[in-house]
C-alpha cells in the first residue's frame, strides 16, 4: 500500500522531516518526506496499512512545535513503491 499526505500548518523549521523519518524508519517504511515550496511537508510511504495507519497518527501529531493543522491524504497505485528505498528526507542538506 502506498499513500501520499501532505500536512499543512506551522510544520517548517521545527524538525518535522526529521521527526517523520525516524517515525517512518522505526516502522520499516519505505518512502521520502521533504518540504513544499508552499510552506507544507509531503510524504509518501509505502507500507502495511497498520504501519501505515501509525505514520498518520503520528503525522497528526507532528514534533514538539509543530502545529498540524490539515493532513491530506490520497492512495497512489501501488506501482508507484517500486522505486521507494529505505525512508530518507529529500532536498535536505
Amino acid at each position: 500500500m502506498v499513500l501520499h499526505f501532505l500536512i499543512q500548518g506551522r510544520v517548517q523549521g521545527v524538525g518535522f522531516r526529521w521527526f517523520v523519518q525516524r517515525e517512518a524508519g522505526e516502522l520499516d517504511l519505505r518512502g521520502w518526506v521533504r518540504n513544499t515550496e508552499d510552506g507544507d511537508v509531503e510524504v509518501v510511504a509505502s507500507g502495511s496499512a497498520e504501519d501505515l495507519a501509525e505514520l498518520r497518527s503520528s503525522l497528526r501529531r507532528g514534533p514538539r512545535g509543530a502545529r498540524v493543522d490539515r493532513l491530506v491524504e490520497h492512495y497512489l497505485d501501488d506501482r508507484e513503491a517500486a522505486g521507494l528505498t529505505s525512508f530518507r528526507i529529500d532536498g535536505a542538506w
